[in-house]
């Protein structure tokens, strides 16, 4: 055949597969379904090798299924709201639709050069009105069950995107998108209830048992949750009383100060008493600027000042310190913590730093323990209770509900469970997002935009100047309206909803996506959700994944799909690495698809993508890795081209009974290779050793270049070696099938493999001295343990190397190798 040109091919099946809309998918009772999806884009404008790799994972997933007879799911979109639009028609003057718009037809066209199986019929692009209409649907929804609400709280603010962000987009007290600092600001915010799923967002993580353990346990820390006592400690100067939550109560007769939150309300009253007011307050106003993350780092420095005043230890009388600290955040817990020394690292610090006494109060359950021997806190998780009243003596875990107990019995505490968790700040003072269906009554107050009445459209004539307000309060056209209840004069919420809130619910909307009137059919989700496998960036752990569950959860209590989990499997890709670092345009290290699809096409892109690492590994980029992807494309090109003639007029299967002992051997290796990329793929993800098991394949087969091949066994070889590749490589396999079979490939059924041609005659035993290979024989495959050593051990080499010397063990490895240790 002429020579390999994938420019031309490529260029060729795909426009073949555009015009017949190959990937179109409906529903299908007679088939088992399955769901295949790989996390959609910000159309950014240029693909990079992340998403390549991405795309390419889910690809070779939703075509082996196709192959497998499955009918798959699998489509694509754009999460394309967000700060970098409007950024950038800050910068360039121009709308952030056209940008938007202009970059998502870019990225589409490199996303088909790349021969991607996707159902573009399908396609969801989340600014769009036929969408964030719904978004904003599935708001009013949250709202009528009581899981949207609006309150003043001191927020993070991002003064370089000119928005807040929610607790889960700070990164080391940085915006998660531009890495600004991020500092506190009083503002009245929209939040979901996401805490109401506390519980269940924990628990439920036992149901993904396809979800990689990394992941699960991000969550489970981001979520949480503890069990422990909440007391209070009466302060009669200040005429209150202060609870505290512990997880701890075995260590409260350890308690000899009470670390407060800047933010606590009591921290107003203290210094209406105290003396020391004026340095109070400069000191909360200096911690209110740190952010979270960095006030509650390990690694960041504990400050606190005394207040002067004292309260008192419910369990003993005794009195304890007031402090106000950085360390201590007022959204978490109480806002106070109950401070213990000698068992807490954290306090002990604190107490050395401040000159704080200690009270021990744990000892080893096998030893003594004293004050004066220690440099640290005692935090093992074993003791027995000393210095503790009436519960000293006592093994401490029992301790501690025994003085659970007793608080409950006192009236002073109750047993509580506490969350890490938040609510979940959604509202952003920003343009470029969807905005919250929300209309101000004068008289009414809150009221929802009457669903007829959606989408509520973003204004054109807006200011996009940054600050607290939105830019859509420039727009008077959008801001004023009337009351859906009263009629009289109102006002529009002017935030938008957090970008998050878009792509909470995007893979549902791929099941039903030309609906007009509901988010989604009920039987339609239900038939193809949930997502079989779901494919990302383990960035996305706790952001992403853990809103997509929270939505998934409201929806099924709304009555609109009937399962409690999004996505049944997870796959965390790994990142493209270039001379050592990821990929980044600041770094210079970025390599272009479109360049090396211009010079290698797409199928050698996808195939050294997938080829050069673990999926869920970085990859280390390299040039020649590519060249030698490129090579291996070329070398099946040219042998199947040598064996076309041969294969058209070949019968449809082989007599095995007929075979040379050279040919058996290739059908045997060929079903190996059936068997073991079958498993690859299917099983374990493994596409690189699955992709260097056909690289074999395609050795074996070349070592017939100059010899005679039965047409039967070619034409075998040549269609399983085809159809193997197809998911990989879709472009040459798709021409060299219709060249030499005719019809088309991705039509066509994954091959099983025939457990007879497995059976080997003979094997090939390696010897090896000192672990070293020094000889290599041939023997029968069902000879026993015994019987391979000795006759591997009376091998002429094997007499020539151990003569004269020791023999310290012989090693053997069954069908495999014999080692002679000698000295």
């Amino acid at each position: 055949m002429e020579r390999y040109c994938p420019q031309e091919i490529e260029a060729k099946w795909q426009k073949i597969w555009e015009t017949e809309h190959s990937c179109h998918t409906e529903m299908d009772a007679a088939k088992p379904k399955y769901y295949a999806l790989e996390m959609f884009p910000y159309p950014s404008g240029k693909l990079h090798m992340g998403h390549v790799r991405n795309y390419s994972i889910g690809d070779v997933i939703a075509r082996f299924r196709t192959m497998e007879g499955y009918n798959v799911l699998h489509p694509m979109g754009f999460d394309s709201f967000g700060m970098p639009a409007e950024n950038a028609a800050i910068k360039n003057k121009v709308h952030p639709a056209e940008w938007t718009y202009a970059n998502i037809a870019n990225m589409e066209k490199q996303q088909r050069a790349l021969g991607l199986a996707y159902d573009w019929d399908r396609e969801v692009i989340t600014c769009r009105e036929d969408y964030y209409r719904w978004t904003q649907w599935l708001f009013e929804l949250f709202y009528k069950k009581g899981l949207a609400y609006k309150k003043k709280a001191s927020v993070n603010w991002c003064d370089t995107c000119g928005t807040v962000l929610a607790n889960e987009q700070v990164e080391d007290g940085k915006c998660w998108r531009c890495k600004s600092e991020v500092h506190k600001k009083d503002l009245a915010q929209w939040f979901f209830k996401i805490t109401d799923y506390a519980d269940e967002l924990l628990a439920d993580l036992d149901k993904l048992p396809g979800w990689p353990e990394r992941v699960k346990t991000m969550q489970a820390n981001w979520i949480g949750r503890s069990e422990g006592l909440e007391f209070r400690l009466p302060a009669p100067a200040l005429d209150a009383e202060i609870p505290v939550y512990t997880t701890r109560p075995d260590t409260v007769f350890g308690m000899t100060f009470v670390a407060l939150a800047p933010e606590h309300p009591l921290v107003e009253k203290i210094c209406a008493v105290s003396n020391k007011a004026e340095e109070i307050r400069a000191f909360c106003a200096r911690v209110k600027k740190q952010s979270d993350i960095e006030r509650s780092s390990s690694e960041s420095e504990k400050e606190g000042i005394f207040t002067g005043i004292t309260c008192t230890n419910p369990f003993n009388g005794e009195q304890v310190e007031i402090w106000v600290t950085n360390y201590v955040l007022f959204e978490y817990g109480t806002g106070a913590v109950m401070a213990v020394p000698s068992e807490d690292q954290r306090d002990w610090m604190f107490a050395e730093k401040y000159g704080i006494r200690k009270i021990l109060t744990i000892r080893p359950k096998d030893g003594e323990l004293h004050l004066e021997d220690m440099t640290a806190a005692y935090t093992e998780k074993e003791g027995i209770l000393i210095n503790s009243g009436k519960f000293t003596g006592m093994e401490m875990h029992a301790a501690m509900q025994a003085i659970m107990d007793e608080a409950e019995a006192q009236g002073c505490g109750k047993r509580r469970v506490n969350y890490r968790l938040r609510d979940w700040l959604i509202s952003r003072q920003r343009y470029w997002g969807a905005p919250i269906p929300i209309i101000n009554c004068p008289q009414c107050g809150e009221v929802l935009v009457p669903e007829e009445e959606l989408p509520v459209r973003l204004p054109e004539d807006v200011s996009f100047e940054q600050g607290t307000v939105s830019p859509l309060s420039s727009s008077e056209h959008f801001l004023r309206c009337k009351c859906p209840k009263c009629g009289g004069d109102a006002t529009r919420e002017t935030d938008t909803m957090d970008t998050f809130i878009c792509s909470s619910w995007y893979y549902y909307r791929y099941a039903d996506p030309k609906n007009t009137e509901r988010p989604f059919d009920r039987d339609k989700v239900n038939y193809w959700a949930p997502v079989d496998q779901y494919i990302g960036g383990i960035e996305h752990a706790i952001l992403h994944l853990l809103y997509a569950r929270f939505f998934t959860k409201v929806l099924r209590d709304a009555g609109m799909l009937d399962f409690d989990e999004p996505f049944t499997n997870l796959l965390t890709q790994g990142m493209v690495i270039k001379d050592g670092a990821k990929m980044s345009k600041s770094l210079g290290n970025v390599v272009s698809p479109e360049e090396i699809i211009d010079r290698y096409g797409a199928d050698t892109a996808r195939l050294f993508i997938l080829f050069a690492a673990p999926v869920d590994r970085d990859l280390d980029w390299s040039d020649q890795g590519v060249e030698g992807a490129y090579r291996f494309l070329g070398r099946v090109w040219r042998i199947l081209g040598q064996f076309a003639e041969t294969i058209k007029g070949a019968p449809a299967s082989c007599d095995a009974a007929s075979l040379s002992t050279e040919e058996a051997e290739l059908r045997r290796v060929l079903h190996a290779t059936i068997k073991k990329v079958t498993e690859d793929v299917r099983d374990r993800f493994m596409f690189n050793t699955a992709i260097s098991s056909i690289m074999e394949l395609v050795n074996a087969l070349y070592a017939f270049q100059d010899k005679k091949l039965t047409p039967g066994l070619a034409r075998e070889t040549a269609s399983a070696l085809l159809r193997m590749l197809a998911p990989f490589a879709p472009h040459i396999t798709a021409e060299l099938w219709a060249k030499i079979f005719g019809g088309n490939i991705h039509g066509e059924s994954w091959p099983h493999y025939d457990a007879a041609a497995l059976v080997q005659d003979e094997v090939e035993i390696v010897l090896q001295i000192n672990g070293k290979v020094r000889d290599r024989v041939k023997v029968a495959a069902d000879l026993d343990l015994l019987s391979t050593e000795k006759l591997v051990t009376e091998l002429p080499r094997a007499k020539e190397l151990t003569a004269g010397k020791t023999v310290v063990k012989v090693v053997c490895v069954p069908g495999k190798l014999v080692n002679i240790v000698v000295k």
